[in-house]
């Protein structure tokens, strides 16, 4: 049995580590920034590790290490977001590096301090709607906001859009077009990545599909009875797929997957979650909620082959 310590699949919530960066300000004073990442997508935080340069990389890309077999490149956050970092003598500094795994890689990122994991409901995470003004952590590079205690504003990072733009990692879903299955009808694409939804829906329309988008799962599921306004029970014969992400602002893909999967006007349209995460639980927790397949953000490879596994299992049965 659960205990309360535990996050229930469908609830909505996260649980993000709590970091911290500190900020020279012009006028000497000191800013303490407070970020989050997704526990989900963290393997571990440890002490600064003796790093081997990397000659001819990035000024922000301070070295690799070998964590227990595997090369793990190291990141300076706080000198690629272009901030002036104060002296240990003017902040408290106690620098970690969070090691995160995300899209089937392992990236470490420098920190000032890592404090806590909060857990925090997704109905509480609003998108930025706003410039940072912190260098490159532009609201692009941000997945929401939400606050915390005393009024801060906690900035939750979307790490997939940074490492793309470090050149770490490139987002696509290039495949020969011959090799392809096509198919006809509609996808519903949940995302609240603008990035994302472009990638997906071209890979979908390459298949042959209308792709109607969403921004989160309050969004899908409007989408949802709207196309059952006008398709009545003949929708589950338009809507071939819902393919959603699953951290998003409001509500996540988890707990609209399990609404999905408990109204019977829907439960019938297969769902697959694609998303960065790539821990060893995310499928088990997808098909907890009745999702039919998992896919990690941008795998090609498999990409194609599983939707079009998925839809001709469906139509044979």
């Amino acid at each position: 049995m659960m205990d309360d310590k535990t996050l229930k699949v469908g609830s909505n919530e996260l649980e993000l580590v709590d970091f911290r960066l500190y900020k020279k300000e012009p006028n000497g004073g000191i800013y303490e920034g407070v970020y989050g990442i997704n526990v989900a997508k963290v393997r571990e935080i440890i002490k600064m590790p003796e790093l081997t340069e990397l000659p001819g990389s990035e000024d922000y890309i301070e070295g690799i290490f070998d964590l227990r077999g595997v090369v793990v490149p190291v990141v300076d956050l706080a000198k690629w977001m272009g901030i002036e970092v104060p002296d240990e003598s003017e902040a408290p500094i106690k620098k970690r590096v969070i090691i995160t795994e995300f899209n089937n890689i392992l990236i470490g990122f420098i920190v000032h301090d890592a404090k806590r994991i909060r857990r925090i409901s997704w109905a509480d995470i609003e998108p930025a709607q706003f410039g940072v003004g912190q260098g490159k952590l532009d609201r692009s590079k941000i997945t929401g906001i939400t606050r915390i205690e005393n009024g801060e504003i906690l900035l939750i990072l979307d790490l997939e859009s940074i490492v793309e733009e470090m050149g770490l990692f490139e987002a696509n879903l290039e495949a020969d077009l011959d090799a392809i299955e096509k198919f006809s009808g509609m996808v519903l694409l949940v995302d609240d990545s603008a990035t994302a939804r472009r990638i997906e829906r071209e890979a979908l329309e390459k298949m042959g599909f209308e792709v109607i988008e969403a921004t989160n799962g309050e969004e899908g599921l409007q989408k949802l009875e709207e196309l059952y306004a006008l398709y009545g029970d003949n929708l589950k014969e338009k809507l071939k797929l819902i393919l959603s992400d699953i951290e998003m602002p409001k509500m996540d893909g988890y707990h609209m997957a399990a609404k999905i999967h408990a109204d019977k006007r829907f439960k019938d349209i297969p769902l697959v979650f694609s998303s960065s995460i790539s821990d060893a639980f995310s499928d088990i927790r997808g098909k907890a909620v009745g999702a039919e397949g998992y896919l990690v953000k941008f795998d090609s490879n498999k990409f194609y082959q599983q939707i079009a596994d998925i839809l001709n299992n469906k139509d044979n049965k």
